[in-house]
């Protein structure tokens, strides 16, 4: 047998609690005035595969605008970062994104931290198989609630650097930004590194393209929430009653997705059940964007000083180092 076939990982097993699918559910749908259903039940097997297509589509920039600017930076990013370091990544994602910094940082170890137990054993296993000099480290947690760092017991005095691609920092609120930003804070010890993907303010009509993709796999996306209720809570929702619905909102400067009732109707959830009106939207994702500045200013009041941004030629997207 393949030696780097038989290499055996032991996951750091922090328990994090699952929200209830279903509680979440009800009470998302019970809300007022606005009707909502939680953006990280988007991802079951369906969704999941409808987000890698996503990232495929010309019009969806984020992706392999990232990518190209993480390809172009790395080696500046390996000479503020230092040698040895443990490199923690929040949501085991892409592995094309990691892999640029894996192939080209040199590390001692990777701390991937995920709370999709079976998502991260198979991901963290086939990067232990594929650099099998490199102590794979992964964590079942939940990332945005977690405070402390598990101690690499080998070398706990390892420096550490975060990674955070994907623009999933928009998926919170600023409020929740900053919180989650005081968490890494915390993690780290002085001169640490963060390394976070941000996508930049824009023209609106790109922001558009990019959420109502004209082979309407967003929407198919957006949807499948609806039809992964119906598998796994015996819910009855008729998903072709729903439009897909994305657009800015400036006030706010984030894209908005609804699911919006073509007509009067009821969603039944066995004894529960919610009226909605036509024209009425259930609210099912916030993608936050951001001026570099408005960014970077976040990140310090949190206790991360900001070191250096990247962004491409369009100024579409960025990638900040940001140190402890």
């Amino acid at each position: 047998m393949d030696a780097k076939t038989n290499i055996a990982l032991e996951l750091i097993d922090l328990e994090p609690e699952l929200e209830d699918f279903r509680q979440a559910v009800v009470e998302g749908l019970s809300s007022s005035p606005q009707k909502t259903l939680p953006c990280k039940f988007f991802y079951d097997a369906t969704g999941s595969a409808l987000f890698d297509e996503i990232c495929d589509l010309d019009e969806y920039y984020p992706t392999r605008t990232e990518i190209n600017i993480l390809r172009d930076c790395v080696s500046e990013l390996g000479t503020l970062i230092g040698d040895n370091r443990l490199l923690v990544e929040y949501g085991s994602g892409s592995s094309v994104k990691i892999r640029i910094l894996l192939d080209q940082l040199p590390l001692a170890a990777y701390m991937p931290i995920d709370i999709s137990r079976e998502h991260l054993q198979q991901s963290a296993q086939r990067i232990a198989e594929d650099y099998p000099e490199l102590a794979v480290l992964p964590v079942c947690a939940d990332y945005s609630q977690l405070t402390d760092l598990p101690v690499y017991q080998k070398n706990p005095g390892l420096r550490k650097v975060g990674f955070f691609p994907g623009s999933s920092i928009g998926n919170f609120t600023p409020e929740e930004a900053q919180h989650f930003l005081q968490n890494v804070a915390r993690q780290l010890q002085p001169g640490d590194g963060f390394i976070v993907g941000v996508d930049l303010k824009k023209d609106p009509e790109i922001l558009h393209a990019a959420y109502n993709d004209a082979k309407g796999v967003t929407a198919a996306f957006n949807l499948n929430l609806l039809s992964r209720i119906n598998q796994e809570l015996d819910a009855e929702i008729d998903p072709t009653a729903f439009n897909h619905e994305a657009a800015y909102n400036d006030s706010h400067g984030r894209v908005e997705m609804h699911l919006v009732s073509k007509t009067d109707q009821q969603i039944r959830l066995g004894d529960d059940q919610f009226e909605l009106a036509t024209d009425e939207s259930i609210h099912t994702e916030n993608s936050h964007k951001y001026d570099v500045d408005e960014f970077q200013q976040l990140a310090d009041a949190a206790g991360l000083k900001p070191v250096k941004v990247w962004t491409d030629e369009n100024h579409w997207f960025s990638i900040h180092y940001l140190e402890r």
